[in-house]
């Protein structure tokens, strides 16, 4: 029997164009935002809800950008673009090496009662957090039923989101600067309540075959993972290369004896011939997916759901 953690949701479709939204002033963006968006209905977690919107007829004009449809999907969080001096140049796809000294130390978890309002709620928890909206609007959603936490490599990205989190006052969320690979254990061990889901969303690649052990997901992290995880918890994860989502997919279909593909609990939940989910079941697709998508590329989606 499906789990009651995945129901159905109403979401944007992919944004359309308007020229006029290139010029728009960040205060408008909200307004096209609504007149943009048809919802459609998809897969999500437990009582994650995302209201319905009005549907629009889509402009026959220049396409825009993914940065301007990053905007457009993110409008409801009213983000401010004055921050960026106080935070510094960040670059989201800059990669780093995670086996480098700096990153070897392990990162102590925070004091929860200081970061979440009821640190007892469900988490989440995004490894590879980047700018932060994803989980920031995911907690706009459910302020008080679940809490967030990004773990992110590189540090002006933490810092900028933490800005945000200030400047919107959320209490559910909390991103975290740390390697992953090492600290994930140490850091949701003390977590005083369920770990509900895990998310890896368009991890850096690392392309050359002597890089590989430079990714995010390895061995030590995926038993850390399925072992946080409460009885039907959830993995999701994706990524628009192919070897990547590959990679990560044979991780965690190794763990068949603890862990189940989510269509074989749901059948509703529909893949591609080989094993994919067909549509993001998150209620809201990250920048990464947006551009990738924007370019017409591929994305490649696998959930996974614990049983005992």
């Amino acid at each position: 029997m499906a789990s009651s953690l995945c129901l159905h949701l109403q979401t944007c479709s992919h944004l359309g164009c308007i020229a006029a939204a290139k010029a728009a002033a960040p205060s408008m963006v909200a307004t096209a935002n609504k007149s943009l968006c048809p919802f459609l209905k998809r897969p999500f977690l437990p009582n994650f809800c995302l209201p319905s919107g009005s549907s629009a007829d889509l402009c026959e004009r220049q396409p825009l950008r993914s940065p301007e449809l990053v905007a457009l999907e993110y409008a409801d969080l009213n983000l401010s673009h004055k921050i960026f001096e106080e935070a510094g140049h960040v670059r989201v796809r800059q990669h780093v090496n995670p086996l480098s000294s700096s990153f070897s130390v392990p990162t102590p978890a925070p004091n929860w009662d200081e970061v979440f309002k009821d640190p007892k709620l469900p988490l989440m928890v995004d490894i590879g957090s980047g700018s932060g909206r994803f989980l920031l609007w995911l907690a706009k959603k459910h302020l008080d039923s679940r809490n967030f936490l990004g773990l992110e490599i590189r540090q002006k990205l933490v810092k900028r989101a933490d800005i945000w989190v200030k400047e919107l006052g959320f209490s559910n969320v909390h991103f975290m600067f740390a390697n992953a690979t090492i600290s994930f254990k140490q850091i949701i061990s003390s977590y005083p309540g369920p770990l509900m889901l895990v998310s890896i969303l368009c991890p850096d690649p690392h392309f050359k075959k002597r890089h590989h052990k430079r990714r995010v997901l390895q061995k030590p992290l995926v038993e850390s993972i399925v072992d946080s995880l409460m009885p039907g918890g959830q993995v999701f994860i994706q990524s628009d290369v192919l070897e990547v989502a590959d990679d990560m997919r044979l991780w965690f279909d190794s763990e068949a004896n603890v862990l189940k593909h989510i269509d074989k609990l749901d059948r509703s939940l529909l893949c591609d011939k080989d094993g994919w989910l067909l549509k993001n079941p998150m209620g809201i697709r990250t920048e990464r997916e947006i551009h990738a998508e924007s370019e017409g590329s591929n994305v490649y989606r696998r959930m996974y759901q614990k049983y005992t």
